[in-house]
């Protein structure tokens, strides 16, 4: 391996816009894995740019880490993932992202409407929630839930 393919905690940091702190979280729960110089200092493989990259993008689709960490351990260790690799994540997420999708979307439409927790708090809901018919038929947001 070459040393420039190695870099410094700092220089992942600036290269991702993450916090030192963030990495050695991600270090600590194996998301990342670190290599140590002679001195113990860490280094960390140019590729790590693109797991740190990708565990961002996934936080933000909302996926926890387990499921983030699951994903990862399936890419290769010691060299950069190929497209090849990504693509098998991608065929893997795309159903979880499909169901995310569908949630965030019908949670959008009934936003405007009564999302069925029989509050009976907004004008439009005492419409859909006459005498909170709703709230006899179990706790939380049924209508966007179930």
């Amino acid at each position: 391996m070459d040393k420039n393919d190695l870099l410094p905690i700092g220089e992942l940091a600036r290269r991702t816009g993450l916090a030192i702190s963030a990495i050695r979280f991600y270090e600590d729960k194996r998301l990342i894995a670190p290599y140590r110089t002679m001195g113990n200092q860490r280094r960390f493989l140019r590729s790590d740019i693109r797991r740190l990259s990708f565990i961002l993008i996934a936080q933000r689709l909302g996926l926890g880490l387990a499921e983030i960490e699951e994903q990862l351990s399936t890419l290769p260790q010691g060299r950069t993932p190929t497209q090849s690799d990504w693509q098998r994540i991608s065929r893997q997420m795309r159903s979880q992202i499909d169901q995310k999708i569908a949630l965030l979307s019908l949670t959008r439409r009934k936003l405007d409407e009564c999302i069925g927790c029989g509050c009976l708090s907004l004008h439009k809901c005492q419409l859909y929630n006459r005498d909170d018919r709703a709230g006899t038929k179990g706790t939380g947001p049924r209508f966007v839930l179930d």
